[in-house]
């Protein structure tokens, strides 16, 4: 078995540093992060993800996963660093910092035949034009001395662990050896196909993955507007639709979050400005819903002086702890934003106020609540109980989840998302 760095500790390089390790390779887990490094000296994972504590402590305790602060030589370096967005003038760029940090730091322990993988989404052309030069500063050649490799995450928070060891792996290197080394690498624990590409091709590949769940997300988003408008239900119409076998709606929502949905198809118009319009158009869609729902709400108040808004979830999707990007953080912020409503936030699986006395402490006096998260826990509220703690009975339902005849057996005025008329 190898000697294995894996540079980035968070949703992907943790998980996969302890099933490398759990497959007997010899692990060294670098991160920046001391809060990150002390949770694992104390053999906890920061991630609440199912398994994955399980996996963390039995490879710790093995001693084939060691966390450090600073990488050391290895016989093969994963980089599985965050790759988010630049926001500021003009459209946003992808931020390739933590890329270029987690190379430049590998540089000095680089030796001849070392194989190095990079993890991270990016841009296309990232693998060649950013992460090879900044590893030939070492003075090693990336595809003669070295064998460098692009090889996507392909997982979902909630269910990373399973979909790491059963999901198809795409491995792209700079050159056939480095792909079929990588692809070595990866036969060793995942259970899954892997297929080898080039670099360029894995990086576009996964980038498609992402930005055809996007446009599929902007037309589910315009679909509810129409069916707003023509007073239909969106969510029928999609379970109808769907009933075809070649089609595959997706659903509307609040906006689109997570780190790759939301963020993949902005590397692809930075890279491509010209070919890339429809990408454009459904990011700048989808990336307006917060501020649709945000109106929503606040007409839903507008005829009471001070009131108080109760926001249920944080994370950009259901059952897990990740907020990153979220829909519902924007909304959140939007309301705050606005002068004169008190705005209360819960999620069962975000902050340090998870439990149900923080949950009732959100709707006690609450004028409206805005559903933003599709918890399981939410959908299982007792609407009765939650009535009796509220100024007045008025829920807008984002994701579709309520049951609606219970809610409006309590009293609840019921706006949901495609489904009722909203506001102009």
């Amino acid at each position: 078995m190898a000697s294995i760095c894996v540079l980035g500790l968070g949703y992907v390089g943790l998980p996969t540093a302890a099933l490398l390790a759990a497959a007997g390779h010899r692990v060294l887990g670098v991160d920046t992060d001391p809060r990150v490094l002390a949770r694992l000296a104390n053999g906890e994972p920061h991630i609440d993800e199912p398994g994955l504590a399980t996996v963390v402590r039995a490879a710790l305790q093995s001693g084939h996963l060691r966390p450090a602060a600073r990488p050391e030589a290895a016989e093969i370096f994963v980089i599985a660093v965050p790759t988010p967005l630049q926001r500021g003038e003009g459209l946003p760029r992808a931020d390739l910092a933590a890329v270029r940090g987690a190379a430049e730091s590998i540089v000095p322990v680089l030796r001849k035949g070392n194989l190095v993988l990079l993890e991270s989404t990016s841009p296309p052309g990232t693998t060649r034009d950013v992460l090879a030069p900044v590893l030939e500063r070492s003075g090693l050649s990336a595809e003669r001395d070295l064998d460098v490799a692009y090889c996507p995450e392909r997982v979902i928070p909630g269910n990373i662990l399973k979909e790491l060891l059963a999901n198809v792996r795409i491995v792209g290197g700079l050159t056939s050896r480095a792909a079929e080394r990588a692809a070595e690498l990866y036969r060793t624990f995942v259970d899954g196909e892997i297929i080898c590409t080039d670099a360029m091709t894995a990086e576009l590949v996964k980038l498609m993955e992402n930005t055809y769940r996007d446009v599929n997300i902007a037309l589910a988003n315009q679909l509810a507007r129409m069916a707003e408008d023509l007073d239909v239900d969106a969510w029928r119409v999609i379970e109808l639709a769907n009933r075809h076998p070649r089609v595959h709606l997706h659903q509307p929502g609040p906006g689109v979050g997570g780190h790759c949905i939301g963020v993949d198809p902005w590397f692809l118009v930075e890279k491509l400005p010209e070919a890339t319009r429809l990408l454009r158009v459904a990011r700048e869609l989808n990336d307006g819903v917060p501020k649709v729902m945000t109106d929503w709400a606040i007409d839903l108040v507008r005829d009471v002086t001070r009131p108080k808004i109760a926001l249920l979830g944080q994370a950009y999707k259901g059952d897990v702890d990740d907020a990153r990007e979220s829909p519902a953080v924007r909304v959140r912020d939007l309301l705050v934003a606005r002068a004169g409503a008190q705005v209360a936030t819960h999620d069962p699986h975000v902050g340090d106020h998870r439990d149900v006395a923080a949950l009732h402490r959100c709707v006690d006096g609450a004028h409206l609540i805005v559903l933003l998260t599709p918890h399981a826990a939410y959908q299982q509220l007792d609407p009765v109980d939650i009535a009796q703690r509220m100024a007045r009975r008025v829920i807008l339902d984002t994701r579709g989840c309520v049951n609606r005849t219970a809610w409006r057996a309590a009293g609840f005025r019921v706006e949901v998302l495609g489904a009722s008329p909203r506001p102009r």
